[in-house]
This record gives C-alpha cells, structure tokens and sequence, in this order.
C-alpha cells in the first residue's frame, strides 16, 4: 500500500498516528506531505528491560487514556511535547543492500545499479530509506512547520562503555567499570532520560568522567559516526573515532 486510505478505506478517517518504527524517524516522514494529517508517534519495540524507553513519547497532560489521546490527536505542542527516537540508521533495514555480498547501498546508489547487487546480481533488499524517497514529495531535509519535534538517543549504558573503549561480555553484560560508572550517574541524576536529555554537561561532569560527559553531549548534539543497516543487519553508530577518544582521554588527564 502506498496511502493510509488504500490500506484502510473508509477506516481511514479514525487513523490520527502512525508509528515511526526503528528504521525511520519524523523527519523521513515529514518529507510525505500526506503525512501532515496525523501525529507521529514513536513507542518501545524493547524486547529487554535495558532497552524500555530507547524510543517513547513525552506529554505534558493528565495521565490518563483521554487526555493523552487528545494531546495526540491535537499534536498541541505544549501537550505532546516531542518524542525520544532511535538513531533510524541503526535499524536493520534503512539501506538498501545484499548481507551476503557485503553490498550497502543508499537509494541514489542503488538506482545507478537498478536495485541489482553488483556481485551477484541479484535484486537488492530495499530499506526504508527508498521507500520514503520512492513515496517522497518533499526533499531531504524538509521541516514540517508546527511538527511535533524529536531527540535521538543510544542507551547510556553504550554510551558509557564506547567512552571508556570497553564493549559487550556477553552473556555476563558489561563490564563492572560501565556498570558503576551507570549506577553513579543515575544515582546523581535520577534517570536515564535526565541524563541523556536534560543535564548541562556542566552538571554531567560532576558525576562522571570528562570523556563519558562528552559522549552524552556528542549523541545529544547527534555527532556521531554511523554505518547505516541493510538487509537484516543493524546498522553500527559510533560516538568517537580512535583519534577523538584519545583527545579525550587526554583532556581528562590533563584535568
């Protein structure tokens, strides 16, 4: 289906949000002015407690079903104030491409080859990105005026462990340095969110490491490194290069 309508038909008319999903964010789907109609709203696929909230959405209104209904249906934004999104290019399809062939294409890229992989020629899986350029009436970069606005976050716990060069043990979850240095922060802070959106870097730096601060700031701030997913791969984000994390770590020694 290419429309609301030609999904849903006379139902159409009670339709008032559509979900992002992980490989999309507000701003792909600005780009479909029949879009303009209806809320977006980006709710927790989290499969892990870790991961409850790495996408959600912020109202300021009475909790209860009705009224976070109308904030929703009357996009008021000083009801529904913005919503917390994954970085969509770590969705497993935003890129066009063949996991087997190693074959990563943005939709430009794929149109030179006709959507064939170059290495076995066979069809490429199309992601998300091409789907919203193939429905698009907009460019890339357009901002819908009055649009409830958005923030992109990574989990703090992985914003801890790339600051500190420290990855995944598995089984075991993070290592103890990543755990203490979380646990310090939430326990400064409150929560994760508070963390992540809210405090001054400032302020951050009274809880934790200079290196680990300036990591929050840079995902905040969105100056990150990512790899686009395609074909059933997540797409990797990095929040600093080898040279950046050493200037860093330097910074904080010389502190």
């Amino acid at each position: 289906f290419d429309t609301i309508e030609e999904c849903f038909d006379e139902l159409s008319k009670y339709i008032y949000a559509i979900e992002t999903g992980l490989s999309s964010d507000p701003a792909m789907n600005w780009r479909l002015s029949m879009l303009d109609k209806v809320a977006i709203v980006s709710n927790s696929d989290s499969h892990s407690l870790t991961r409850i909230g790495r996408e959600a959405n912020v109202f300021d209104t009475e909790l209860s079903y009705y009224k976070i209904i109308e904030a929703i249906k009357s996009k008021d934004p000083k009801k529904f104030l913005y919503t917390v999104e994954f970085f969509p290019e770590e969705g497993k399809y935003h890129y066009d491409g063949h996991r087997l062939c190693r074959v990563s294409f943005n939709p430009q890229e794929s149109k030179k080859t006709n959507f064939l992989c170059p290495k076995c020629k066979r069809q490429l899986t199309i992601g998300v990105l091409a789907r919203v350029d193939q429905l698009a009436d907009r460019t890339s970069g357009f901002e819908l005026i009055g649009a409830v606005p958005y923030k992109n976050i990574i989990p703090l716990d992985q914003i801890i462990a790339e600051s500190l060069g420290l990855g995944n043990t598995g089984n075991t979850g993070w290592p103890k340095k990543v755990v203490f240095e979380y646990e310090k922060l939430i326990k400064h802070s409150g929560n994760e969110f508070q963390v992540l959106l809210e405090q001054s870097k400032e302020e951050l730096k009274k809880a934790t490491s200079p290196q680990i601060a300036e990591g929050i700031i840079k995902v905040r701030e969105k100056r990150v490194h990512i790899e686009p997913g395609y074909d059933g791969e997540y797409g990797k984000i990095k929040i600093f290069t080898a040279d950046e994390r050493e200037s860093a770590s330097n910074q904080a020694v010389l502190l």
